[in-house]
């Protein structure tokens, strides 16, 4: 082993008073903040229910209008089931709420159901949530969107056609905006989200006004929905369609994956977030459930259930539906937010463990994961593109990975209360992403999760049996080929790991014996001359390689570097099919091969720099060319040298080597 206790190694700690310039990034995503700022990047309960539910609350737009879409097959007795259908998902999503409560208590740094597979369920089952989980969150973004288009489309039917590039242009704005940080983004979405709730909520107590004195009635001119024959109502169509329903409850663990982004105390502001977001969406859910069976609407891509919904209850397409349903169309867009703050964290944690790449972990200059917000972005994107912006073609693929999810955590949740049954009252237990302690509730809080696990499990298998021919199959192939392809990613890190550790390292390499330099010349100039000037510093044992595309070229090189070159050996290397790169290449890797032990090669590449925008696509960046190839090239230093061509350089060549070779 090294000895380390005898050096004495001097070290300097100094702070940059350098700032970010601003530049046009500056204008789009605002100023760089510091880490410093990060704690007041923070946010409220009220900033929190908008950035972190937008998602779960926004989905009674489409919610119901999906679980419709397939009882509708049946008729109009089956449709009927909408209402007692969404009183059982409302029952879910209760058992979710108080499990997820639980969560967040427990892991107060955030997580979610990656910490808790990961620390109470083993490697494994945290990959196959962090994998649901990541394309949860994609296809977040694109069925809100999606659907944003389609309330979008239904007043204005003319667009219809240009759903897709309508739907591409709103991510690429979500995304600027999640850029510009956490707490802009809740101050943009923050308002909007409770005037979509308002506004949901009156139209709710007005329908409801209407129909209990009889003045609802059923929906005008309602669109025409294509059915061959109407199929009988079977317990396989009625799961068919409470899977559809329980859409509405994704996003329900976004806020436990952001605890960190809540002020303190965060976890009591983040549970009560919960809470919030749980009696909403479950009120909306029924109410709009309820009422858009009594107005028979009729599920359509060309005219959404909201839209009929509000034209009955306020009497056609007046203003009070148009503000509504751009309130609609805003939360819907909004609810790609939740996405936007849930899957660059959840990226973040995932490559913190060496599962994803490293860049995922790093912080942008406005103190969010710049990374993952915009591979997000493009993913979402793509998918959008594919299935043109078509909510029911997305649906399928929907929800099955975030119940896979729920399952794992509730399950995980279920066996750390189980560990902390079986310890003393007093005592503790670390673990890496929390502290066990002893708590005299375990057991209730167990058989909470427990049910919460039977639940959400039951439904995934639903999902799965239901959805598969639909769709389905996709995510259930796609989950383990992320999977594997996190476990490639951790292999790689943990093997460059371990051949740049230092643990155990006893032997010091051997003292250098040679230190070859090799420089490449195009030709001899100014910019030649520097580079080999920086190579006589370096070593005696310097060889300019110069390789002859022409012939007639040769005696001019020849001359010129026999009086300018210094002394220092030239090798010309003949190229009859004016070839550059590979001749040199070839040579380089003859001298390689030819290495004893403890010898350095170094390869100096002159590199030709033009200070002004407008010139520098006149000239061949061959050095750049060269350390590409280079690079590849096992046990070699690649060593660039610039050279400048400004206004002033002939009076500093002049100075240093005299007028004749600056002419």
């Amino acid at each position: 082993m090294i000895d380390q206790d005898n050096n004495q190694t001097p070290i300097i700690e100094r702070l940059t008073t350098h700032k970010p310039p601003r530049d046009w990034r500056s204008w789009l995503i605002g100023r760089p903040l510091s880490t410093a700022d990060a704690a007041h990047e923070t946010i409220g309960k009220f900033v929190g229910l908008a950035i972190f539910s937008s998602d779960a609350m926004s989905s009674v737009a489409y919610g119901p209008q999906e679980m419709l879409l397939i009882l509708a097959v049946a008729g109009t007795q089956a449709m009927g089931m909408a209402f007692p259908l969404s009183i059982a998902i409302v029952g879910l999503l209760v058992i979710l709420t108080l499990s997820y409560e639980q969560t967040i208590h427990a892991y107060s740094n955030g997580g979610g159901a990656y910490i808790v597979a990961r620390d109470n369920l083993g490697e494994l089952p945290a990959l196959i949530t962090g994998a649901a989980l990541l394309m949860d969150y994609v296809l977040t973004v694109s069925v809100s969107i999606s659907s944003g288009v389609a309330q979008i489309v239904s007043a204005y039917p003319a667009l219809f056609q240009y759903r897709a590039v309508l739907a591409v242009v709103l991510v690429a704005f979500i995304t600027v905006i999640n850029l510009r940080g956490v707490k802009e983004a809740g101050a943009a979405f923050a308002y909007p989200t409770y005037f979509f709730l308002v506004l949901m909520f009156a139209t709710a107590a007005y329908g409801f006004f209407r129909y209990f004195f009889g003045g609802l009635g059923a929906v005008v001119d309602p669109p025409h929905i294509a059915m061959d024959a109407l199929k009988p109502i079977s317990v396989f169509l009625i799961l068919r369609a409470f899977s559809n329903g329980t859409t509405s409850l994704t996003g329900v663990e976004a806020i436990s994956n952001g605890i960190t982004a809540f002020k303190e105390p965060r976890s009591r502001n983040a549970g009560i977030t919960l809470m919030w977001m749980s009696g909403i969406l479950s009120a909306l859910l029924m109410g709009i459930a309820f009422l858009s069976v009594q107005i028979h609407a009729i599920p359509s891509e060309a005219e959404t259930v909201i839209s009929q919904l509000v034209r009955t209850v306020y009497g056609g397409r007046n203003l009070i539906y148009t503000i509504i349903i751009i309130s609609t169309t805003l939360i819907l867009i909004m609810a790609a937010n939740t996405a936007f703050a849930g899957f660059p964290r959840l990226g973040a944690l995932v490559a913190e463990d060496g599962f994803l790449p490293r860049q995922m972990a790093f912080r942008g200059s406005r103190l969010v994961y710049s990374y993952g917000i915009v591979a997000l972005a493009i993913i979402a994107s793509v998918l959008i593109i594919l299935f043109n912006a078509s909510v029911t073609a997305l649906i399928p693929l929907y929800a099955i990975g975030v119940f896979l999810s729920f399952t794992l955590s509730q399950a995980g949740m279920a066996h750390r209360w189980w560990k902390i049954g079986k310890l003393k009252p007093g005592e503790e237990a670390q673990e890496r992403g929390s502290v066990l302690r002893y708590d005299s509730r375990w057991l209730p809080k167990m058989i909470v999760n427990s049910v919460g696990a039977l639940a959400t499990s039951m439904v995934t298998i639903i999902f799965a049996v239901t959805k598969f021919a639909e769709g389905a199959w996709i995510i259930l192939l796609v989950t383990p080929i992320l999977v594997g392809i996190f476990m490639l990613i951790h292999a790689h890190y943990r093997i460059v790991a371990q051949r740049l550790s230092l643990d155990n390292f006893g032997v010091i390499p051997p003292h250098t014996v040679r230190h070859r330099v090799i420089l490449p010349v195009s030709g001899v100039h100014l910019g030649t001359l520097f580079a080999l000037r920086y190579a006589r510093l370096l070593s005696d044992d310097v060889t300019a390689v110069h390789v002859l595309i022409e012939p007639s070229d040769a005696e001019k090189v020849r001359k010129k570097w026999e009086k300018w070159g210094d002394g220092v050996r030239l090798v010309i290397l003949d190229s009859p099919y004016r070839l550059f790169v590979e001749p040199l290449l070839e040579y380089i890797s003859d001298l390689s091969n030819q290495r004893q032990p403890g010898e350095i090669l170094t390869v100096i590449v002159p590199e030709f720099v033009s200070d002004s925008r407008l010139t520098a696509p006149l000239h061949t960046n061959t050095a750049e060319i060269l350390r590409a190839q280079l690079k590849n090239q096992h046990g070699i230093v690649i060593t660039n040298v610039p050279y400048h061509v400004h206004d002033e350089i002939d009076l500093y060549t002049e100075h240093i080597f005299g007028k004749e070779l600056a002419k």
